[in-house]
């Protein structure tokens, strides 16, 4: 609990930072629909959204160096992941993770039809086996920990797509402990 204790005073410091820079209106983070309090149970749901938007302000100053093709394959392998935690994915699931993997400034680094060609081979793995697709999945992501920056960058990535929605599913954490694991990233980073 320490641990999301610090990065809950983290985004808030970083709120207070761009409340300075660009007002009160600056708060909401696009992409979360306004739904992020009530996904939640009780208050947790807005400090699950501030840590989003934390993960995704981090992202975003790291834009610059996340332009490799395994940051991106991983990356479209972890929401791809993400989106399937519960065991299926219907098409409005889909669409929804693939508009919000093409609003997302740092993976705005890559062709959008490279982003979607990646995402939906994924999911159509997953869909049709699983377990196969599960494995190949985490072979992609772990591909990316090579470098520790993108390494964590990819799981920043799975955590802003898993809690757009201001809530985080336990079989969505439980992808993203199992997504550290490949990449050597301690979960507990994340508050995991």
């Amino acid at each position: 609990m320490a641990m999301w204790d610090r990065i809950k005073d983290q985004a808030k410091g970083l709120q207070q930072q761009a409340q300075g820079a660009r007002g009160p209106a600056g708060q909401r983070q696009p992409g979360t629909g306004g739904s992020g309090a009530s996904g939640g149970s009780g208050g947790s749901g807005g400090s699950k959204e501030k840590l989003v938007g934390l993960l995704k302000s981090q992202l975003g100053s790291l834009k610059t160096e996340l332009k490799s093709g395994a940051y991106r394959d991983a990356s479209m392998a972890m929401c791809a992941l993400v989106a399937a935690a519960d065991g299926s994915v219907d098409p409005a699931e889909r669409h929804h993770v693939e508009n919000l993997i093409l609003q997302n400034d740092v993976l705005q680094n890559f062709p959008p039809e490279q982003l979607r060609q990646r995402f939906n081979k994924h999911v159509d793995q997953l869909m049709f086996n699983f377990q196969q697709g599960r494995a190949d999945a985490m072979q992609e992501i772990a591909k990316a920990a090579k470098k520790p920056v993108e390494a964590k960058a990819v799981v920043q990535t799975g955590f802003v797509i898993a809690g757009a929605d201001g809530y985080i599913a336990p079989a969505e954490a439980q992808v993203l402990r199992e997504a550290c694991t490949a990449l050597g990233v301690s979960p507990q980073e994340f508050g995991l």
